[in-house]
């Protein structure tokens, strides 16, 4: 499980320095690609193939089904670790989550997830007064 909130800075060559207790989880080899929020996500890759096994169960007569899984693959990329720790990023995945220089890195369970400061910030100030009642929402049993 990926869990805490860790903050670095993208070098001036597009890497980004991946905290060590997230390496130990993920692996050498693993999947980059877009995330739902203007943030990109990272898989490991037994986790990418639980995800491709569930979208190849959607009927791909589904609408909704052919647009997520053209956006959903259509970004993602094989992805190593350099020898410190690092990932490159590129163009697209920097212009897509807003990406400048400072990046929020967040564990959500099965996933990283890469923020711009600005949208990390900008999510937790829009979420943050309705934390409760989403909770509620998801956690009600009647």
């Amino acid at each position: 499980m990926f869990m805490g909130e860790y903050h670095h800075n993208i070098d001036e060559k597009n890497r980004l320095v991946i905290p060590a207790l997230f390496r130990d989880i993920l692996g050498t080899s693993f999947v980059v690609t877009r995330g739902i929020e203007k943030c990109l996500y990272i898989y490991t890759q037994e986790e990418w193939q639980n995800i491709v096994a569930k979208l190849a169960s959607i009927p791909f007569t589904k609408k909704d089904a052919r647009t997520f899984t053209r956006s959903f693959f259509s970004a993602a990329v094989g992805c190593d670790l350099d020898r410190i720790g690092r990932i490159m990023l590129n163009q697209f995945q920097k212009e897509y989550a807003n990406i400048l220089k400072e990046c929020v890195i967040i564990g959500a369970n099965d996933r990283i997830e890469i923020w711009s400061k600005e949208n990390w910030d900008k999510f937790n100030e829009e979420y943050s007064d309705a934390l409760e009642s989403v909770a509620e929402n998801l956690f009600n049993e009647g």
